[in-house]
């Protein structure tokens, strides 16, 4: 296997070459621009794919998914910043699906490296490698890079918006553009005359976009501070239209049974009690599914549930100890990976401490609160489909697969969404309302998933096993060497999304681990690839979700056997790896109150785990409750390098660690004769309010490069809360989740 060094080398020549002369698209065509897919209209000015001008005023198309984490008001404060507008002046729509909408962040992270280290050499190959996501029409939400992708490109189409209004403005006044200014929505002219940006559309619309410079940070008013969110109203007051809001004339309604056994065929099915029942109106063979469309969902729901439906079996072993039999055969192969190499794992000195221990993490289902539901209407010529999704292209490109049109003929409506934390990057929602109407032409049907089928139909967060060996000597960390197995998200979810064949090691399987900021002299990870069996795709924090549980309970192991505190253990590694990794966990430190020492009945874990990006370092606090567990405080810092608004970094750092939480307590999916056995919320449950500590976050913003913020938080929460309870009760826990072991409050 080439050595990372290698691997290194062959990527800067890729990028070298795309520097100097392109390599598959050449020169021209990795410049050229995506083109605009906004149309004019009638008093519109269109600015620039992100940007336009009408009657209104400002409208930005933001091309992320709004889930929750804030996209569409941080993105708005970019261009407000150096378009002069206030951002809660700005109206957001979710752009089409469209080349001109790609992320450019995302294929920046296949990089090899740890991340923590890169360059600015690094980061410019990076920018470079990412802007050919527009070939691959890679327009989707996730991977905590949506900011990192539009921090500038955002704020130069403000400028680029602005100049081109000041421009409009001059020729409307025959001045030159250098002596007008812009303030509030306003061009100012000399003498005291104003132009309003909405009543400069008309003209704007026929001059051609200007280029400009970006302002400085000093001048900032929006970048760095709160914004109010502009989406908060809508959802307060339950006007936001998120998918199952979704109503148009003459629509019907539909449910669904896929084969509980994934992959495998539906023999036949029985529907005589289903046809009688009222409201039922079309009963649809989709294959290796059935569908009812009625004339709620309610009753469509009643009607497929009482279909009687012979399933093929499964082809995978159909237990849970089986399946995990599978993973744990793939150490038996060569490694996919072994992405960090240092000094020598196998020759310790004598007197060397060696811990061997194995961890085990369960599968996780998404559990997101709006059921997976999409609508399609197929006019024979057109379809349109209006979904909560991440990925419009990807949503877009599948439709044409299954409906025969071309691309262009498929209009996605993006909604805003109940919950993505990955699983809607998928498209077999989507799919599904296409299959069912292509069925019925002229009828617009939304299918809604009962929480059954969607907590049995999910493509899981892999279970992994992950097998170290450690050592420490006169208190000091000595070697680490990890081996993680599972199957991998990269080949099987990153391959459905691109349609590409996906090989060569994969980094993103060891994220988490292979790339953590310690100075260990001795230390190896190697990931290993269980066989595709059960469906498995993107959840939050991805690999990093499994590898973080890993990466630092058996740091937190040495510490102990080293008799070393924990803390002070973790930042003597950081400090001799990677500053801004030491200066979050100075911060929790501090935050905490952090002495090593805990009174009887509490208990103090911390964590530290880099992934996307941004090291976060977390300490939960435990509490004996009459032999329950109250998990009652936790801190968090992280440093994403730049925080664009702190206070939305704060709520998604604080939703990561809930999220990472609930898993660590209660969250597994589990196998038997083949078929999921949870079903809903009461089999697979998530923390509750009453559960929940009381959070404590700081944003730090030493590091030089960006960092990511939706995803990180949620890697060091099971670890943190693991090593607490370790601290309180004497019991490590190396399996997830903890309610198997302890009980909670």
């Amino acid at each position: 296997m080439a050595s990372l060094k290698k691997i290194a080398r062959r990527s800067f020549l890729v990028g070298s070459a795309a520097i100097v002369g392109g390599v598959a698209f050449g020169t021209f065509k990795y410049h050229q621009p995506a083109p605009n897919p906004l149309q004019p209209g009638a008093g519109k000015a269109i600015l620039n794919p992100f940007v336009f001008v009408d009657q209104s005023g400002v409208t930005l198309i933001a091309p992320r998914a709004e889930m929750g984490q804030g996209v569409r008001t941080s993105w708005a404060a970019l261009i407000a910043e150096e378009l002069d507008v206030d951002p809660a002046a700005v109206t957001v729509l979710h752009g089409p699906a469209a080349k001109a909408y790609y992320n450019s962040a995302m294929m920046a992270e296949a990089l090899p490296g740890r991340g923590y280290d890169a360059s600015d050499l690094k980061h410019s190959l990076g920018q470079i490698v990412g802007n050919f996501s527009k070939f691959l029409d890679l327009q989707v939400t996730g991977g905590s890079s949506s900011m990192k992708d539009g921090f500038t490109r955002m704020r130069l189409a403000g400028a680029s918006a602005r100049e081109t209004l000041k421009e409009a403005a001059a020729q409307q006044l025959g001045v030159a553009r250098a002596l007008l200014e812009t303030k509030d929505g306003v061009v100012l002219a000399p003498g005291g005359v104003t132009l309003a940006y909405s009543e400069l559309a008309v003209a704007a619309a026929d001059v051609e976009a200007q280029e400009a410079e970006l302002r400085p940070a000093a001048q900032w008013k929006y970048i760095g501070k709160p914004v109010a969110r502009i989406d908060m109203v809508e959802k307060i007051t339950g006007t936001a239209t998120f998918g199952l809001d979704t109503r148009i004339e003459g629509m019907k309604f539909a449910a669904i049974r896929q084969n509980p056994h994934y992959g495998a065929a539906m023999r036949s099915f029985d529907a005589s009690a289903a046809k009688s029942m009222a409201g039922v109106e079309e009963i649809l063979d989709l294959g290796d599914a059935v569908a009812v469309v009625g004339t709620n969902t309610w009753l469509a729901q009643q009607a497929v549930d009482a279909i009687e439906v012979d399933w093929a079996p499964a082809n995978y072993p159909e237990t849970t100890e089986a399946i995990f039999a599978e993973i744990a055969a793939a150490f038996d192969d060569s490694p996919n990976s072994t992405l960090r190499d240092d000094g020598d794992v196998d020759d310790l000195p004598e007197g060397a401490e060696l811990l061997e221990v194995e961890y085990r993490l369960p599968y996780l289902a998404h559990a997101t609160m709006e059921p997976m539901n999409a609508t399609a209407l197929y006019t024979g010529d057109s379809l349109e489909i209006w979904a909560p999704n991440q990925g419009p292209t990807v949503v877009q490109k599948a439709a044409a697969d299954l409906s025969g049109l071309e691309a262009e003929a498929i209009t996605v409506n993006t909604t805003y969404l109940g919950g993505g934390f990955g699983r809607r990057i998928e498209v077999d929602y989507t799919n599904l309302a296409v299959q069912i109407a292509l069925q019925l032409r002229g009828i617009p049907v939304q299918l809604t998933w009962s929480r059954e089928e969607d907590m049995r139909h999910d493509y899981f967060r892999p279970g992994a096993i992950a097998r170290y060996r450690a050592a420490v000597k006169d208190g000091k960390a000595l070697m680490v060497h990890g081996k993680i197995a599972a199957q991998s998200t990269t080949q099987e979810g990153a391959g459905r999304m691109l349609g590409l064949p996906m090989s060569g090691p994969d980094k993103g399987h060891v994220d988490a681990a292979f790339n953590q900021p310690l100075a260990i002299p001795n230390f190896r990870v190697e990931g290993y690839l269980a066989k595709p069996m059960i469906p498995v795709g993107f959840w939050r924090s991805v690999a990093a979700s499994f590898n973080g549980f890993f990466s630092d309970t058996i740091i937190d192991e040495m510490a102990h056997r080293a008799g070393r505190d924990p803390l002070e253990f973790r930042l003597e590694l950081a400090r001799a790896e990677w500053e801004p990794a030491a200066q979050v966990l100075e911060r929790v430190r501090d935050m905490s109150s952090w002495s090593g020492e805990t009174p009887a009945g509490v208990g103090r874990g911390v964590a530290l785990a880099y992934s996307f990006g941004t090291p976060v370092a977390q300490v939960i606090e435990v509490a004996d409750r009459d032999g329950d567990i109250a998990i009652t405080k936790a801190w968090i810092a992280a440093d994403l390098g730049l925080a664009i608004d702190p206070r939305n970094i704060e709520a998604q750092l604080f939703g990561g660690l809930a999220y990472g939480l609930s898993a660590a307590c209660f969250g597994e999916i589990t196998f038997a004769d083949g078929m999921v056995e949870q079903e809903n919320f009461p089999d697979y449950d998530a923390l509750r309010m009453p559960s929940m500590p009381r959070v404590e976050v700081a944003v730090l913003e030493n590091q030089k490069h960006m960092g990511g913020a939706g995803e990180p938080g949620t890697p060091p929460a099971a670890p943190a809360l693991a090593n607490a309870i370790f601290d309180l009760t004497g019991d490590r826990a190396r399996e997830l989740p903890l309610n198997k072991r302890f009980s909670f409050v």
